[in-house]
């Protein structure tokens, strides 16, 4: 007697098999995701970079057409001292070797960087000055304060930001600074007598620091540290620190917790920056702290290593 015998078909997986292949999968993501991490940083670094690359060729381009750079920030000063305006920064003076000139030329620089008739171009976001790894505002809110006790007294207009500002020197920003750019000077390469490979000019500035604006130095600004996020800290900082940043107070570069004027980043361990001679160069936090500050002025004299 012949039997006949029906093959049985599963469809589909069992409930372990399933369970067990979520978990390979999950344990694929966990470790695939840090490598595409890694990866993605990596080209925002590159971005950073090739930011810092092109100011840097903007500078050697305003200085080969007036045989010297731009100032750090210009403005008018009264009787007592205080700035009055307008403010505008080297980042707007060098917008013309930044391919933007249409926004330059739109630009009443004999007005203050606040006045109404800016209101739109003080708003321009430009892309060459912002970090891809920073999550800076698309605007933000200048304000004016006590300079002693940071106490609000009023706003005063909006801005684009900046992740780059511009070398003051050892101290505060302002005027007469022993670095590169600071209010109402014009450097020429014969003045940076350190040697133009060994003198920082820009750097990066990340918001959870402290706010900064590729417009200038908006008359009456007083930035104020957050404090809540655990990076910026310090004193309120003057208008001049919108655009300028400095090395005094004891800080290294991307050192958490630094005052809101100095030079921070979103990339781990450090900072990039701009040197005169064009070349752009990753100080890690962990550099002595005596030759990051020899490395921010011009006529110093310092003797620096060469593996800093």
């Amino acid at each position: 007697m012949q039997r006949n015998y029906q093959k049985s078909i599963r469809l589909g997986f069992t409930l372990v098999e399933l369970l067990v292949s979520i978990s390979i999968i999950g344990v694929l993501v966990g470790l695939l995701l840090p490598a595409v991490q890694q990866a993605r940083e990596a080209a925002r670094r590159m971005q950073c970079q090739n930011n810092l690359k092109q100011i840097g060729l903007a500078f050697q381009n305003y200085h080969s057409s007036l045989r010297k750079f731009p100032p750090g920030y210009i403005s008018n000063v009264n009787s007592t001292g205080n700035e009055i305006g307008a403010g505008w920064g080297w980042g707007s003076l060098l917008l013309p070797q930044l391919e933007q000139s249409a926004l330059y030329n739109q630009i009443n620089f004999s007005f203050g960087i606040e006045h109404p008739l800016n209101s739109a171009l003080r708003l321009h976001k430009l892309p060459t000055f912002l970090c891809p790894s920073d999550n800076a505002p698309d605007r933000w809110q200048v304000e004016n304060r006590d300079l002693a006790s940071g106490a609000f007294l009023a706003n005063i207009c909006e801005v684009a930001p900046s992740n780059y500002i511009g070398m003051f020197g050892t101290f505060e920003p302002g005027v007469g600074g022993d670095g590169v750019l600071f209010r109402n000077q014009s450097l020429s390469f014969q003045s940076i007598t350190d040697g133009t490979s060994s003198t920082l000019l820009v750097g990066e500035r990340g918001f959870r620091l402290g706010q900064a604006t590729w417009t200038g130095a908006v008359t009456g600004a007083v930035i104020m540290p957050d404090g809540s996020d655990g990076v910026g800290t310090g004193p309120p900082e003057s208008a001049s620190s919108l655009i300028l940043g400095h090395s005094g107070d004891g800080f290294s570069p991307g050192e958490r917790r630094s005052h809101v004027n100095q030079f921070y980043s979103e990339h781990q361990g450090g900072v990039h920056f701009l040197f005169v001679d064009g070349h752009i160069s990753f100080i890690n936090t962990s550099t002595e702290y005596r030759v990051y500050q020899a490395l921010t002025t011009r006529a110093g004299g310092e003797a620096i290593p060469e593996d800093y």
